[in-house]
């Protein structure tokens, strides 16, 4: 059991590891496309090579959570694969070919697969009954991904999209010393105890369904969203104006999700966030040259990512048990952000053409997210327990 002052600081440097793992994804999600198409690639090898970064999340998580619920070990890997995501990213530096590229992608994010679940994993064992800490912790990975999204989208409008590789490596070397001092206190694990097959229930298997299709819907969002603004007109400092409007709404939902949690149930905000989600993707599909609706559809991305994130990982880590929860927070992310987000990255691209099929590939996302709506209506309800997500 940690002393209170040694927890305090432990958090401390878990709120520095969040700040720079969603810093990272700050630059490269939204600004990764633009960076590929100043390369020279066209769209579909874009939603390709972009698939790739989502697809490494289906295999990658799971091998390491194998490896850190079998051996205890959660702060280790994360600081193997902050450290070797960090060497792989110099490949980042070479203007090579389609090929070269693709295996630059999935050798780097196969090491930076192993860091996010066992943050999660790490954070909520140390908060232990205070789990209503969790919101304020990870809302500093939110405040990097803002500092990154409009710093990045500055920085690309002054230098140009090249500029991104450098940004990116002075935000893995920050990542890496944020978790070097992150102690080695490993979970214990039972020795001589016969491990069961992991076994899913009815609820995570709806859950995760529904998870896949959201994600999925995402496609055009985290692929081509920057390019689309380009597309109407808007600047790339502009773009990253937008992007951090939705993560500051982001933000302000971890704060109320506690209370909203404890009040509705996980079901009904759910479907409910779901529902707008689709919503947010029509908004964008019709009316993008509206600063006004474009405003309300990042808005929406406190319902998109903050609410259904906020319910998503207090639900995994209550349905799992302490020598599981690795492998469920992997499975979780490798389903949704994975096969879901590869899957809507990769048929977005296919849709999108030259940006003569925008329009349909946000219509499509939307029905994603539609089905994804109606696949949660089949959870049973749950209120009150495992609610407890965010900051009290």
């Amino acid at each position: 059991m940690f002393q209170p002052k040694n927890t305090e600081q432990q958090l401390r440097w878990l709120c520095a590891c969040y700040f720079f793992f969603f810093s990272i994804l700050g630059v490269m999600v939204p600004y990764l496309g633009v960076f590929f198409d100043s390369r020279g690639f066209n769209a579909q090898e874009i939603g390709f090579l972009l698939a790739i970064l989502m697809g490494t999340r289906i295999i990658a998580p799971n091998l390491w959570a194998i490896v850190a619920d079998r051996t205890g070990m959660r702060s280790e890997l994360v600081k193997i694969g902050a450290g070797a995501a960090a060497v792989s990213y110099l490949s980042f530096f070479y203007d090579g070919s389609l090929t070269y590229l693709a295996i630059s992608l999935a050798v780097y994010t196969f090491f930076w697969n192993a860091i996010l679940a066992q943050l999660e994993v790490i954070t909520l064992e140390t908060l232990g009954e205070n789990a209503t800490r969790y919101g304020a912790i990870r809302s500093w990975g939110s405040v990097g991904y803002i500092v990154l999204v409009v710093g990045g989208g500055f920085a690309i409008s002054h230098w140009g999209a090249q500029i991104l590789p450098y940004i990116g490596m002075a935000l893995f070397i920050g990542m890496l010393a944020s978790a070097l001092p992150l102690p080695a206190n490993r979970a214990k694990i039972q020795q001589g105890v016969t491990r069961q097959p992991l076994v899913l229930s009815k609820a995570v298997i709806v859950f995760l369904v529904s998870a896949m299709l959201l994600q999925m819907s995402a496609g055009p969002f985290y692929g081509f969203f920057v390019l689309y603004l380009k597309q109407a007109g808007y600047t790339e400092a502009i773009a990253g104006v937008f992007v951090a409007l939705g993560v500051v709404a982001e933000i302000i939902m971890f704060m109320y999700a506690p209370k909203l949690l404890s009040h509705f149930g996980v079901k009904s905000l759910l479907v409910t966030s779901i529902g707008l989600t689709a919503v947010r993707w029509l908004l964008l599909a019709f009316f993008v040259e509206s600063a006004f609706w474009l405003s309300v559809s990042q808005l929406l991305h406190a319902f998109t990512f903050g609410l259904t994130h906020a319910a998503s990982i207090q639900f995994i880590h209550k349905h799992f048990d302490m020598h599981r929860r690795s492998q469920g927070q992997a499975l979780y992310a490798s389903l949704s952000f994975g096969v879901g987000g590869a899957l809507g990255t990769w048929l977005c691209g296919l849709i999108w053409g030259e940006g003569s099929g925008a329009t349909q590939a946000w219509i499509f996302a939307a029905m994603c997210a539609l089905l994804s709506m109606l696949v949660v209506l089949l959870l049973p309800n749950v209120r009150g327990a495992g609610t407890k997500v965010g900051p009290a």
